[in-house]
């Protein structure tokens, strides 16, 4: 009976550590293995295509540019997770990571390098940056790719492999699987390894090398990490569903630059009944439209001689020649056509982005209130999100090695704040009693982009109205003090010295009133 005990303990046991590892991973299935006969999988869409939509459209250029100069185009700054009094090590963390974003690109700014990685993924749906460490396996260098269509990668491959992960300071470990990545252009190949592959990958042939194998820093294959929209392998332009409107966009401005190639010009006929124009007049007709353009042609007159169909020379003809001239100007073509189709499709693309006509060029409808409206709106909706996410990889993925505890990074971004609004928020503040005389100079200096510092006295930190109702002389110290230092400027033009003293003694009495209150 004992041994039956202990069997059925065992079988617990493995049981339940078999369980473990399982959750240790996620077994999803990715759906990339039912359209992909091997490990590598095809862009169900044509990149460059996308790429030359993107170049012929009228309306795509100017939302990818608002995305790129909107979410990274303010830059990137580093700041403390919490507000709190700073202490040695947490400036000597701040001053590290400022450094190390600073100088992941030494070729251009850090920010510039993710506004070219969005504008590419806003063409593609997909944007790639290799991730150069140093021998210390710390990501030292980053770089975009800028053929992005030349990037293929596999399905998520097995085994799966154990990672390290970085999270307020405890490391964690974590089981993923990775796709490997190549770039062919010109006929040469090189491969990469997915961001945060532990393995070592040669890369001239995409092989992982076994542990107890060695192989030369040369030929060590970098890291890629991608940036996709969606959840597709390359992901999804998120303007996908107006492709048809974007290259029919494309075909009526085509049609439209054509006319002047190749439409109808001719703005009269000259008919003649009865007759024809003889050779000489031909040519001068000729040339006279030849002529016609600029100063030379004003005031200018031509005459145009016909002869008899039949060759009779004779006075007595019954049928002479007649000549008609007919406007043909009201069948020219007056506009581009396919206007309001080129505006819808133009609406529809915006709609897709989210942006309003302020954001692409398009204010004539656009008045004060409606342009603060539609920047508060795109801000919350759009581009806040977007700066969080980056910021998010920055800190969770690109940086997570450096194990930051105090600092993290984040896009900086403007200051949309309503002046009006403000106003009426700190009025009602002051009125209420709650508005200091620290935080309205802090105000005052954010508006103007400077950095305040606080007053060094207490009554910096002391609302402005109960200053006012603990003094006990019931007068506004402060407002005597500023007349009283005009009136002794004005006494010093004079160059009444007494007087001037005078007023100094009662000034220094008023404030030092004001501070016994």
């Amino acid at each position: 009976m004992a041994k039956q005990k202990q069997q059925i303990r065992i079988i617990k046991e493995q049981r339940r550590q078999a369980l473990i590892e399982k959750a240790d991973a996620s077994l999803q299935l990715t759906g990339q293995e039912a359209y992909n006969a091997g490990d590598w999988i095809t862009p169900p869409n044509d990149l460059m295509g996308l790429r030359n939509l993107v170049k012929n459209s009228t309306i795509l250029p100017q939302c990818i540019r608002a995305y790129k100069n909107n979410i990274a185009g303010f830059g990137i700054g580093v700041r403390y997770i919490e507000d709190t009094d700073e202490t040695p090590e947490m400036v000597e963390e701040f001053n590290r990571a400022q450094e190390i974003i600073e100088l992941l690109n030494i070729e251009q700014d850090t920010k510039e390098v993710f506004e070219d990685l969005l504008e590419a993924r806003e063409t593609y749906g997909i944007s790639y940056l290799e991730v150069i460490r140093n021998i210390s396996d710390e990501v030292v260098q980053v770089e975009f790719i800028k053929d992005t269509p030349s990037v293929r990668k596999t399905k998520p491959l097995e085994p799966y492999v154990t990672s390290t992960y970085y999270h307020h300071g405890q490391q964690l470990e974590r089981k993923k699987r990775y796709c490997r990545y190549k770039q062919e252009i010109g006929g040469k190949t090189v491969y990469f390894k997915e961001f945060g592959d532990p393995r070592v990958m040669d890369k001239r042939d995409g092989k992982y090398v076994n542990e107890s194998e060695t192989l030369d820093l040369e030929y060590q294959a970098n890291e890629i990490m991608e940036f996709a929209i969606g959840t597709e392998p390359y992901g999804e332009v998120r303007w996908i569903g107006q492709v048809l409107g974007a290259d029919g966009s494309r075909k009526a401005e085509s049609l439209n630059n054509n006319y002047f190639e190749n439409g109808r010009h001719t703005p009269l006929m000259i008919m003649i009944k009865g007759g024809t124009l003889t050779d000489d007049s031909f040519e001068k007709l000729q040339q006279y439209m030849n002529d016609i353009k600029g100063a030379a042609g004003q005031h200018a007159f031509i005459i145009l001689e016909t002869e008899s169909t039949n060759g009779r020379t004779d006075f007595d003809q019954t049928e002479k020649p007649e000549i008609e001239v007919k406007d043909l100007a009201g069948i020219l073509q007056k506009d581009e056509l396919f206007q309001n189709y080129l505006d819808n499709s133009r609406r529809k693309v915006q709609s897709a982005f989210q942006l309003p006509d302020l954001y692409v060029g398009y204010t004539t409808d656009f008045n004060r209130a409606t342009a603060q409206t539609a920047r508060e709106v795109t801000e919350e909706q759009v581009f806040q999100p977007e700066r969080k996410s980056l910021a998010w990889v920055i800190n969770n993925k690109l940086l997570n090695g450096y194990d930051f505890k105090y600092v993290e990074a984040y896009f900086l971004e403007p200051n949309i704040s309503n002046p009006d609004d403000l106003y009426k928020l700190l009025t009602v503040a002051n009125n209420a009693g709650g508005l200091t005389p620290n935080k309205a100079k802090q105000i005052v200096y954010d508006a103007y982009g400077e950095v305040a510092e606080n007053y060094p006295a207490e009554w910096g930190d002391v609302p402005l109205a109960y200053n006012k109702s603990c003094n006990s002389t019931g007068l506004d110290t402060g407002t005597l003090a500023v007349s009283l230092q005009k009136q002794i400027e004005k006494a010093a033009g004079y160059h009444d010295d007494t007087v001037v003293a005078v007023m100094k003694e009662v000034k220094n009495l008023l404030l030092k009133m004001d501070r016994g209150a």
